[in-house]
């Protein structure tokens, strides 16, 4: 007789998503220096649930590399957010390799900008 097998529980991929920041204001608006390890805002209407895994490309500007990185959803504005906020969902930067050489490339973008009183997409 044939043993029964046991399924594991399959691990669910991580969303793909694909953002082009094309402006340094743009840029400023979604990034997000106060989350750990950096992270950046991404517009969007599909449901996602805090810690969800992410997987972005993201081109900034004119460099015409896609930085991959990892990361796992760290903030959500829900649809009719107060003060019109666009609904979308913070995306936190893994703390891997990738993460660091992307946060260090956006801080080194917005040099002299972080400390602003400019709003952004999440404060």
């Amino acid at each position: 007789m044939n043993e029964p097998t046991t399924r594991r529980p399959v691990a669910a991929r991580p969303s793909v998503l694909s953002l082009n920041i094309t402006s340094k204001s743009a840029l400023y608006a979604a990034y997000m220096p106060f989350i750990r390890n950096g992270g950046l805002f991404v517009p969007t209407t599909r449901g996602y649930k805090l810690g969800d895994e992410i997987f972005m490309l993201l081109q900034i500007m004119d460099d015409p590399t896609k930085h991959p990185v990892a990361g796992t959803v760290a903030w959500i504005t829900p649809a009719g957010a107060q003060g019109n906020k666009t609904q979308g969902i913070g995306v936190q930067f893994g703390g891997d390799e990738a993460g660091q050489v992307l946060r260090n490339r956006i801080e080194q973008i917005l040099a002299g900008h972080l400390g602003s009183a400019r709003p952004t997409h999440t404060i």
